[in-house]
């Protein structure tokens, strides 16, 4: 695998200034197709030297939000600042933008060089100037020596290297993403997303990333702007998302989640007692009414004991086991709040793992547990 040059974690952007404006920024922008509107009153900000995902189910808006950004889409209401200059009625090539389609868009007819290095001579850069520049950032991306080949003689994962080689070497103010690794397998989709972090990070580049591909934007991101229904849902880091989600549609989206019915007994200070069933958790309350709530709780904070074994568990049933090599997945069958639901959980234990029928005790750890705001 190929590493691009590492650098240090970017910190916290400064403050917006004259000469340190935001990298790209929507206001109250509308895009309609006829009666359909596809993004609704959508506004915010990427700060420059940052990765910022739009995630979201398909027909969110994600892919119209990035193609207004990139001009090939333009907006029905609001502006769209670039630099800090309004691009909203701006074409695309004037825009100081460039963009990874998701099909590669690679000139079959043409070496891996040519292809790289045709953004520039068709600017005007002589051509052995642009075949230098070029030669460079096929280097960056770990593909000196392939220059002569044609895309068809290259993997997936080569292809997509020199997609983002011909991307970079225009030296956009921002780089789009559009789905990139929707074409690759498992295992070389890791490798090329970690392959375009270390890139972003390591020349700071402004990133806009598209996918649907919840893991995918976890793994890459500094920030996750969530949508639906061509708004935003939830805009915020990682680990904001996953572990505080703002809505029960976010906590079922941003990773795996049951949803669980609790009843809030008692708050003390910002923490509260919930009661599941049998079980007692302590938790942050994040400003819920006491009375009835939902849990969201992650799979692995789901653990299985034997009849006996748990004291103040739920009780429940085994309805599937699936050995995953080095984990086991279950759904287990519990009673909360009056009705049968089905829990997903996951663990370690793949030694003496449980299977369909057994009666088991369902506890819950707490740290891997967050209450969903009404």
């Amino acid at each position: 695998m190929t590493h691009f040059p590492t650098s240090v974690p970017l910190g916290t952007p400064a403050p917006a200034s004259p000469v340190n404006r935001p990298a790209v920024e929507f206001r109250a922008v509308t895009k309609r197709y006829g009666a359909f509107t596809a993004v609704t009153d959508v506004s915010f900000s990427i700060e420059t030297g940052t990765l910022v995902t739009l995630l979201g189910p398909s027909g969110c808006g994600k892919t119209t939000t990035l193609r207004m950004i990139a001009g090939l889409e333009q907006t029905s209401i609001g502006s769209i600042l670039i630099g800090g200059e309004d691009v909203t009625t701006r074409s695309a090539a004037e825009r100081d933008v460039s963009m990874v389609f998701q099909s590669y868009a690679l000139f079959p007819h043409m070496s891996v060089l040519d292809n790289v290095a045709y953004g520039l001579v068709v600017g005007g850069m002589a051509k052995r100037q642009a075949e230098e520049a070029a030669r460079a950032k096929l280097e960056l991306v770990g593909l000196a020596g392939l220059e002569k080949r044609l895309p068809s003689e290259l993997s997936g994962g080569q292809q997509q290297r020199v997609a983002v080689a011909r991307a970079i070497v225009l030296e956009p103010r921002v780089l789009l993403f559009d789905e990139p690794l929707s074409n690759l397998d498992a295992k070389m989709r890791r490798r090329v997303r970690e392959d375009i972090r270390q890139l972003q990070q390591s020349l700071k580049l402004t990133v806009v990333y598209v996918t649907h591909d919840q893991e995918e934007a976890l793994a890459v991101s500094d920030r996750i702007i969530v949508m639906a229904g061509g708004k935003i849902a939830q805009d915020g880091s990682p680990r904001d998302l996953y572990e505080r989600p703002a809505s029960r549609f976010i906590a079922d989206f941003i990773g795996d989640a049951n949803i669980v019915p609790a009843l809030l007994e008692a708050r003390d200070g910002g923490l509260g007692r919930f009661k599941v069933g049998a079980a007692s958790l302590i938790l942050p309350h994040r400003d819920v009414a006491e009375g009835p709530v939902e849990l969201a709780v992650r799979p692995h904070a789901i653990q299985l004991a034997a009849v006996g074994e748990g004291s103040g568990g739920v009780p429940g049933r085994i309805l599937y086991a699936a050995y995953l090599g080095d984990h086991m997945e279950y759904e287990v069958a519990v009673t909360l709040g009056g009705r049968e639901i089905t829990l997903f959980a996951c663990t370690l234990d793949v030694d003496t793992p449980r299977v369909i029928g057994d009666a088991v005790s369902v506890g819950f750890v707490p740290q891997s547990v967050t209450v969903i705001p009404a």
